[in-house]
This record gives C-alpha cells, structure tokens and sequence, in this order.
C-alpha cells in the first residue's frame, strides 16, 4: 500500500531536484546533512534543530531584496513585503519576551553584540557630544570636536564575565573585537563554588567604573540573579547590556522568570535565535524605548543588508515559541539536563559547580587524566557529540582545555526524556573511565577495546527511537 508523502517530504524532495538539477554534488551534501544530523546523539548546548516550517521560511524571494534600514524607513524602494516580515518577526519577540522594542536584523549572535555596544556608545557617549556641540550628527563636527569624540568613543570600559568562567568571546575577550573596542576587564566564578560572587563583582565594579556591564553566559551551569546584576550596574553608573543567546528559550518558556529573566532588568538584551530558542541562525537585540533609537541604527552602522528570508525564519520560529507547547519543551530541557548531570555525578564524573539548573552541563575531565580535546575526540568515536570547553582556571587553556561542555535542548526536541539522559551520563562515563592519555600528549588517547564501538551501538539505538524530523523522506 503506497502513502501520501507528507508536505514537508513534498516540499524537501522538490527543492533537492532543483538543487540537484544545477549542481548535484551540493544536493548530495544536504541530503547527507539529515542523514548525519538523524544518526548523531548530539549534545552540543549552542545546536538545536529547527521546525520544517522554519526551514522553508529560509530559502525564498526575500533572499534577492536589499532593506537597509527599518520598516517604513529603507534605503531601497519596493521593501513592503520586508517590512511584513520584520514587524512580524519584532511583534512575535516583544509579546514573547515581554520587551519595549525588538530588533531582529542581526545575522548572528556577535552581530547583535556588536549592534549593542555600539548603539550603547552611540547613547552614552555619541548623543551627549552631539548636544554640547550643538549639533545634530557626526557630520556637522568640525575636525577638533570629532577627533574628540573618536577617542572618547575608543576609551570607555566594559566589564564581562571571563572565558574560563563561562563567558563568551565577545565579552571582552582580547582576540575578539570587542576586547579591542573597550579597555575590558573580566569577572569570574568563587574559586571555591563556580558561582558568581556578586558582592567581589559588586566591589570590582565600583573600581573599575565600566560604561558597560556584561551578563551572560556561554558556559556557566547556574542560572543568574538579574535584579543583582542591574542594582550593581545602576550604582555603577554602567548600562546592564545581557547576553541571553544560550538560554533565550528558557526565558522564552517562562522556565527563568522574575529575577532570573533578564528582559525585566537589563538596558540591552541581545540573543542567538537558534540554541534553546530553536529558530534559525541569527541573532536580534531586545531593548528598553530608551535605546531604541540609537540600536535602529545597527544598519548600516555594523550590520550589512538584512536577511529578509531569515526575519522570515525568525518570525515563524517567534510565533512557534509563543505556543503553550513551548513552556512544556522549555522545562523539559532543564529536567533532562538535571538527570543528564545527576548521571555523571553518580558516577564519580566532576561538574563544575556540582550541578546545573539550566540547559547545560561542564564537566571537568582534568581528574581522569583527560584534556577537553582528549574527551571531546574518545566521546565522538563512541558515538556522542559534544565540544570540548575552558573551565575555570583552566592550566589547558581555551584550546586544549579541560572541559566538556554538555546540553539537552537539541536531544530534547527529538523527544528524549529523563531516564535517556541517564542513561546517555552513563555512556559517556563508561568512556572517560576507558579512555587514556598517550604519554604526555593533549591530543592522543586510546579507549580499551570494545567499548566505543558498544557505546557507539546504544547510542544509535537511542536516537533511533526518536526520529529526527520523521515527517521528512528524502528519497
């Protein structure tokens, strides 16, 4: 008896044949992609998957329409049909987040920082020497008073979490643009706990004096007082600007309310919209009215043309999310992410704050005689996908490392629940205990024999009961 194809297997199919009619190799790939993604037990905490309808949303006309500017203020005619999408996509995130204003331009996570330091020197530092000027932009400023403002604008400071404690790269890390942009300084976790320390960071903030307070986390198992962080920021002076990107969903889920949601508290919020929050790859800046003017400005100030085809993406994915099945998804994350660590734990595995409370796990291989690199390479040979991580202080540094970093959000969209993530914190403990260092290398090991191709085994069997995208056939 033969079956219908779902609309989705339709949709997929018919654009793989026009791909594949052009160049079939990069139809082969993408096909090779699901397959891939459909086999791997992936517990990389900054991948997800996202919905057929968001994927669809992506490959459209949009992608040919240049739209700098907002909606109803472009650069270019004909943008009508960008402006839908935009305001859709910055209606569906401010009902959300509960947010004044949304901007959803941003093409990545590091895109929407960038936007918001800038459109945070724009208000702090730019607008003020407008008006003793007594002008109305830049361009009007002799050469004195805009040699002036360049400096100033190249000589404020920035305080955000360090890379070893959980930050992120674009939070005042040197190598990164942003740690060029400010004079930065890094606040890290009680050396004693893994948490933060609000009163050292309180007392480190009233001497530095930084224009700009950074929170968020990459890498930071706990969740995080907002309320805390925005009193320090007011009686610093600073602007609390927060980096949601990997728990945006959980926001989204109302799992992190009150003091733990950062909408409520922060000037700025920027975020990914893919990790927990399951959209496409982008990013987008929330913001109280106050700055709203200044982040509008985003393009063409760092940002190129938007990406119509991803608002489009966005707002999909905004409008799923907004779904009371969201919430449940949201809290399923973190139940799955306890059980995953509660695994480990009881197997003698050290997570870095002993726990977690959100999406992800860090474990520190250091006490197995293990790199990150080490861990991170034995545990995809056996079948699970993960990423070596910094943890605090770490003597490896940020590339060798001595952590792997572990979230649920992706295993639990395929439908995975808490006695599989146990389990799956067993498998992975049955490979760090097999697995050992060559000699004084940070790279090569060798696992006793038979266990990675067991380990491998059960985890093809358990992502094989939950089918990844299972209303797709590609044929």
């Amino acid at each position: 008896m033969t079956t219908t194809p779902s609309p989705e297997s339709t949709a997929f199919q018919a654009a793989l044949q026009v791909i594949a009619d052009v160049e079939p190799a990069v139809a082969a790939a993408i096909g090779q992609e699901l397959h891939d993604q459909r086999e791997s037990l992936k517990l990389i905490a900054s991948e997800n998957y996202a919905s057929p309808a968001t994927l669809l949303a992506m490959g459209n006309w949009f992608s040919d329409k240049y739209a700098e500017g907002t909606p109803g203020r472009r650069f270019y005619a004909a943008c009508q049909n960008v402006d839908t999408v935009e305001r859709l996509a910055a209606e569906h995130a401010r009902a959300l987040f509960g947010a004044e204003y949304a901007y959803p331009q941003p093409h990545s996570g590091i895109d929407a920082n960038l936007v918001a330091f800038w459109a945070i020197l724009a208000h702090r530092v730019e607008t003020p020497a407008l008006a003793e000027a007594g002008v109305k932009n830049v361009d009007a400023l002799g050469e004195a008073d805009w040699a002036n403002l360049r400096r100033a604008l190249g000589d404020q400071r920035m305080l955000g979490m360090s890379l070893d404690a959980g930050g992120h790269l674009t939070h005042g890390f040197r190598p990164n643009i942003s740690g060029k942009m400010f004079h930065q300084a890094s606040y890290g976790t009680d050396p004693e706990t893994g948490l933060i320390d609000y009163a050292a960071l309180r007392k480190q903030a009233n001497e530095f004096k930084p224009l700009i307070l950074v929170a968020g986390y990459s890498a930071y198992p706990r969740r995080v007082d907002f309320a805390a962080m925005r009193e320090i920021a007011d009686e610093v002076g600073a602007t609390l600007m927060v980096d949601m990107a990997h728990f945006a969903g959980l926001v989204a889920g109302k799992v992190f309310t009150g003091d733990e949601d950062p909408v409520p508290h922060a000037h700025v919020v920027t975020t990914t919209t893919h990790k927990s929050l399951r959209g496409p790859r982008g990013g987008m800046v929330l913001a109280t009215e106050e700055y709203a003017p200044s982040i509008d400005r985003g393009c063409p100030l760092v940002l190129g043309g938007p990406l119509g085809n991803v608002m489009a993406a966005k707002a999909v994915a905004f409008a799923e999310a907004r779904r009371p099945d969201f919430a449940d998804y949201a809290q399923r994350i973190v139940d799955n992410s306890r059980a995953l660590a509660e695994s480990l734990l009881r197997r003698g595995v050290v997570l870095v704050t002993g726990g977690t409370d959100n999406h992800l796990v860090l474990a520190d291989v250091s006490g197995v005689g293990l790199t990150g690199r080490q861990a991170e390479a034995a545990l995809l040979e056996s079948g699970l996908v993960t990423n070596r991580n910094a943890v605090p202080g770490d003597p490896n540094g940020p590339w060798y490392t001595s952590g792997i970093r572990l979230g649920t959000p992706a295993l639990t969209t395929r439908g995975l629940g808490t006695a599989e993530l146990a389990e799956v914190g067993d498998l992975m403990a049955d490979v760090l205990e097999a697995t050992t260092a060559v000699g004084d290398s940070k790279v090569k090991f060798t696992i006793a024999d038979g266990v990675a191709e067991r380990v491998r085994a059960r985890a093809a069997e358990i992502v094989g009961a939950h089918p990844l995208y299972p209303g797709v056939e590609l044929v």
